[in-house]
């Protein structure tokens, strides 16, 4: 019987990698993705695609409505930044932080992991291309850790170890993508774009749109990535 893990996938580059890595190492992976009042809700339809290509035991879309705190470009009525410059990227927390949205993914696959009997969660967090968001750093994920088995049930009663994997955190975006092109992700079917249209088309502006770009460029392998 394989081990099972639960993988928090949004569609994007990062969270379809880990998928891929999940399965790979061996992994029956259960996959959860959120419709939490993001503009840009196009991102569960590649989710879908992915979690489909890969075969997953189950796929769960959790609604939840983050505009009621608002306070990011992705949950209120905030520009999203464009063009900006590496320098300006990692010189403060960006307004697409999504208040505790990490916290809040992360306990959502801890209640589903421990009734599943999975030992594991994974989540695409990364925190080499820039470190604006506090929730992408090593020292949370395993913070988060520690309190996770504080607070369960299997962890209190020392039943399992559950283990936070958060294997991209230290890997600059070229490496996740020959990571993940060595494991036959199809990153035509992955989006990234905080701003994309209602077909799924890039911006090609934003933060996360630019890291794309400049990864696949590092890379060496050729963007599929449909901007506007």
């Amino acid at each position: 019987m394989l081990k099972k893990a639960v993988v928090l996938l949004s569609g994007g580059l990062d969270s379809t990698t880990i998928l891929a890595i999940a399965r790979d190492a061996g992994y029956d992976t259960y996959c959860m993705s959120f419709r939490y009042g993001q503009r840009h809700t196009v991102e569960l339809q590649f989710a879908e695609k992915a979690a489909k290509a890969f075969g997953v035991k189950q796929h769960v879309i959790v609604d939840i409505d983050l505009r009621i705190f608002g306070g990011s470009a992705l949950t209120a009525d905030i520009a999203v930044p464009k063009d900006r410059a590496d320098g300006e990227m990692g010189d403060s927390i960006p307004i697409t932080y999504v208040p505790a949205r990490n916290t809040i993914f992360l306990s959502y696959a801890l209640a589903w992991a421990e009734v599943l009997g999975a030992d594991t969660i994974f989540i695409g967090v990364n925190a080499m291309d820039y470190s604006g968001y506090p929730d992408c750093r090593p020292e949370y994920i395993s913070a988060y850790q520690k309190m996770a088995n504080l607070a369960t049930q299997v962890g209190v009663e020392g039943k399992t170890e559950l283990k936070i994997r958060a294997p991209l955190i230290d890997k600059t975006k070229a490496e996740i993508i020959r990571i993940g092109t060595a494991l036959g992700v199809d990153y035509s079917l992955t989006l990234s774009c905080y701003d994309p249209d209602a077909e799924g088309s890039a911006c090609g502006g934003c933060d996360s749109c630019l890291l794309r770009k400049r990864g696949f460029k590092a890379a060496g392998i050729p963007d599929p990535t449909r901007y506007r």
